[in-house]
């Protein structure tokens, strides 16, 4: 979740009260952030010690969907109303004496639809800004752009003193050398060009270069005299830049997702426009796109949503009227009305803050939180919520424990790892129809989701080498193979793997952990030419390029054949069917390949274990199967 440092006297003044810590913690709870941090005492000390210290420091987590609460505006405006100390503001469209035809107009070029093709604008007019507050509309900015924007990928936000800017605006694509202007804090011209080569090493601006560097054209804004404003999303200019005395902030948004345009173009404007000389009123900007088509934004009209007063009691546990449940959005800054046809439906307002707000049920949560979560009745449900675990969990605990009482170590490593690991460091050739591969993994440890658990093991062997001999380590997870018959075009597989690692190979240790496995799960040992037994395991030796030869063993399962029941023809014809499929080959165990073990620069002898545990479920005792769980 983002969190936001506030100034803490600052918030106490806003709020008309002082608070203690656990005070202000709990009403934090209360309303469903959280306080983080107080740095009171920190500020103390270094005070005492005659260091430098700041004002004292609220750190405060905030819902990643709450964007209305990402600045100390937000978050006072919130609770205030949430305490019943002021209403819910009213945001509104201020036009210019002349009306729409006095509005500040944008006109956007054709060639921006092939890097940037939206646009938005709003004017905030006679702000007064105090350095606190100046502070906090950047860090507002900056958190928008880390949070909702992605990095500055969606949404880019630029701000300006709109009384340097000249006529009427142009939002231009232009080839990066025929672009050249004074970027923020510098003092002479750059072309596109160079500012891509000198801001790849700043590392604020140089992380958001790869947005439009290979683009053929970069989006540029000018005024009517071509003076640049902004060069999203990467920097303004100097010419326009903010100050403390500036008094008419004209902002810009540019994207490439319009949905989020239009809630941070609402976000970024009603949280300032506290500081207009009237407060909470917002001048729109007219945008013209290359088809003729005109847009006034910001758009600050509210959303009626319908809910009702049974439904949110249903799901509360409450027996609240409908005029208690108006009373409650209403500290949630939420404006309602009560139907005037049917008693039980209110008519919800949702305001342009709230793009979080998208069902009937986020409408409940609010009615909850303004109630307390604390407050709320204990009551028993009336269905059903007992669980049971699945099958192949009961059968991974019981293998996990089993093993863990035997003197094994269980281990886990991550479920990604490199190609090479999983295939050609286990000699394993790849033939583009088993593993999973990302499409663009970050780095070259994580390249396909494994198909062995092996890679894992050995890769904890290697970095557990300086610990006492012998090494005794398993796993009981999940491989994931390619299948395209299923409609993710993959399938999850529970695997049972251990290695063991010692100055001398040691199968017979494996060995005989695969011996008390099988013991636990109640599947008896049977010889291979034994065709006259219904259920049970055997090994066969096999080649295998990832074990020493003649030191491999493939793993045999024979599962048993579905219980008759009285109604059987079905299930007869069932276990005809069972008896001609044939033994199930589930895993392998052997002597590791010297060459495996150099790959994974492990220098001693291993042997290692891995089996399948999904053939069990269907073989498992009753007591263990999900009817009877």
């Amino acid at each position: 979740m983002p969190t936001v440092s506030v100034d803490k006297e600052d918030l106490w003044e806003r709020l008309g009260q002082s608070y203690t810590s656990d005070e202000f913690d709990k009403l934090c709870f209360e309303f469903g952030i959280e306080l983080d941090e107080d740095t009171t005492e920190e500020v103390e000390a270094a005070i005492k010690k005659g260091l430098p210290a700041e004002r004292p420091q609220l750190k405060i987590e905030i819902p990643a969907n709450r964007y209305d609460l990402l600045c100390i505006e937000g978050i006072a405006r919130a609770l205030r109303v949430f305490l019943g100390k002021a209403e819910a503001p009213q945001y509104k469209l201020v036009y210019p004496p002349g009306g729409e035809a006095d509005l500040i107009e944008v006109t956007v070029a054709p060639e921006t639809q092939r890097v940037r093709p939206y646009f938005a604008s709003a004017v905030l007019r006679n702000v007064t800004f105090t350095q606190r507050s100046y502070d906090s509309f950047i860090d507002l900015q900056d958190k928008l752009h880390q949070n909702l924007c992605r990095k500055r990928q969606f949404v880019a936000i630029g701000t300006h003193d709109l009384d340097t800017i000249k006529g009427s605006i142009r939002y231009l694509a232009k080839p990066p050398k025929d672009i050249k202007f004074v970027p923020l804090n510098k003092d002479k011209p750059y072309t596109a060009e160079e500012l891509m080569t000198i801001y790849e090493s700043d590392r604020h601006l140089g992380k958001y270069l790869h947005i439009i560097r290979d683009s053929p054209v970069y989006p540029i804004i000018y005024d009517a005299e071509d003076h640049v404003l902004s060069w999203p999303p990467i920097t303004n200019s100097e010419y326009s830049k903010i100050t403390l005395n500036t008094r008419n902030i004209y902002i810009d948004l540019t994207a490439t997702d319009l949905t989020k345009l239009n809630i941070v173009v609402n976000i970024i404007s009603t949280m300032f426009s506290e500081y207009c000389e009237v407060p909470f009123t917002i001048e729109p900007v007219k945008i013209v796109y290359p088809d003729g088509k005109t847009v006034i934004t910001p758009d600050l009209s509210s959303r009626p949503t319908p809910a009702h007063s049974s439904y949110i009691n249903s799901c509360t546990g409450l027996s609240l009227t409908t005029p208690e449940v108006q009373k409650l959005l209403g500290r949630m800054s939420l404006p309602t009305t009560a139907s005037s046809a049917d008693p039980d439906e209110i008519t919800v307002e949702i305001p342009p803050t709230r793009p979080d707000i998208l069902h009937e049920c986020d409408i409940m949560e609010d009615a909850a939180i303004a109630y307390g979560f604390n407050n709320l009745p204990d009551t028993f449900p009336a269905t059903s919520t007992v669980a049971q675990p699945l099958a192949v969990s009961k059968l991974s605990d019981i293998i996990r424990h089993e093993w863990a009482y035997a003197g094994w170590v269980e281990v886990l490593p991550l479920i990604l790892c490199s190609h090479e690991e999983n295939f050609e460091w286990l000699n394993v050739p790849d033939d583009n129809e088993t593993a999973v591969k990302i499409a663009n993994p970050k780095t070259l440890e994580f390249q396909v989701v494994r198909t062995s658990l092996l890679p894992g093991l050995l890769k904890t062997v290697r970095e557990n080498r300086s610990h006492a001999l012998p090494l005794r380590i398993f796993e009981a997870s999940d491989v994931v193979f390619v299948d395209r018959t299923r409609e993710r075009q993959a399938r999850n597989v529970r695997h049972a793997a251990a290695v063991w690692c010692n100055k001398t190979a040691g199968f017979e240790v494996v060995h005989g952990l695969l011996d008390r496995a099988m013991a636990m799960l109640e599947v008896p040992r049977i010889a291979s030419t034994d065709a006259q037994a219904e259920t049970g395991y055997y090994i066969k030796e096999r080649p295998d390029p990832t074990f020493f030869p003649g030191r491999a063993a493939t793993i045999y399962y024979r599962a048993p054949p579905p219980k008759p029941k009285p109604s059987g023809a079905l299930q007869t014809i069932k276990a005809a069917l069972h008896k001609k499929s044939g033994d199930l080959e589930i895993g392998k165990l052997g002597i590791l390949h010297p060459e495996v073990l150099e790959k994974f620069e492990i220098g001693y002898p291993c042997s290692a274990l891995e089996f399948s545990l999904e053939p069990f479920k269907q073989g498992m005792p009753a007591m263990w199967t999900n009817d009877d769980i």
